[in-house]
């Protein structure tokens, strides 16, 4: 089992009795019927249809509270808190930047036998693919040992075809583009959300014409999220042998 501390998601709360209707109202994925067993991918789009958050959403250990956090892209955490929060009006929810409260750690090559979702007093567990993991831990818990490098995580992920959106690539993709509704982050039945007939037009009627594609870099060529790249966009990118592997929109 390999750990490695994170430092490219941030994370926010969002508490209050309004909270699930008002995630299931934002966001491309149901939030409604979301277990407290269970983790989701969910996107915020604008009125556009283009993504200007990708979040895990992972809901509160008190099934009697519809607390939840969102990881999401450090770099947009303060300023998709700001943004989000101005769509709350009279309901009843709270959206609090928590980044700088929790440690965060990916965990891969582990056989841990849990729940999608396991809750303990100061800490969360979630399975987010085959032996692959990501752990929240109220920073005074956390272990002082930064175990292995982030960038090992972050080719995991790359392989994994997991996008993640940041301030680079903000606003530039319907979810389609990198692949979400393939990855179960976009729910086609749900009911409307900010860009919803965009984005359900782009799937119905086929008016996708770039997708998220895995791809390398050879040594020497420096990429990173946003840069162009063989016509497309990189996404994500990670140091690999003989150079570096990435996730890129690129034209069909």
């Amino acid at each position: 089992m390999q750990r490695a501390r994170l430092s490219r998601y941030g994370l926010l709360s969002v508490t209050g009795a309004d909270a699930r209707a008002f995630l299931h109202a934002q966001l491309t994925n149901d939030i409604e019927h979301l277990s407290p067993q269970r983790a989701a991918l969910a996107g915020w789009c604008s009125a556009k249809g283009r993504l200007l958050a990708s979040f895990l959403v992972i809901p509160s250990w008190n099934p009697e509270a519809d607390g939840f956090f969102l990881q999401v892209a450090r770099d947009l955490a303060a300023p998709v808190a700001k943004r989000l929060s101005m769509f709350v009006l009279r309901s009843k929810v709270k959206v609090t930047d928590v980044s700088d409260a929790w440690a965060q750690f990916g965990v891969w090559d582990a056989d841990l036998q849990q729940p999608e979702v396991a809750w303990s007093a100061d800490r969360v567990s979630v399975r987010v693919g085959e032996r692959r993991y990501v752990e929240l831990v109220l920073k005074e818990k956390a272990p002082q040992d930064s175990g292995a490098d982030e960038t090992q995580w972050t080719l995991q992920e790359i392989r994994a075809g997991r996008p993640l959106i940041s301030a680079a690539t903000q606003d530039q993709f319907v979810p389609q583009m990198v692949n979400f509704e393939q990855l179960g982050g976009v729910d086609f039945k749900k009911g409307c959300y900010p860009g919803q007939e965009i984005v359900a037009r782009a799937q119905y009627r086929g008016q996708v014409k770039r997708r998220m594609v895995r791809a390398q870099a050879p040594a020497g060529v420096q990429l990173a999220p946003g840069q162009e790249f063989n016509g497309g966009t990189v996404v994500d990118v990670a140091p690999a042998e003989n150079g570096s592997e990435l996730l890129a929109v690129m034209p069909i």
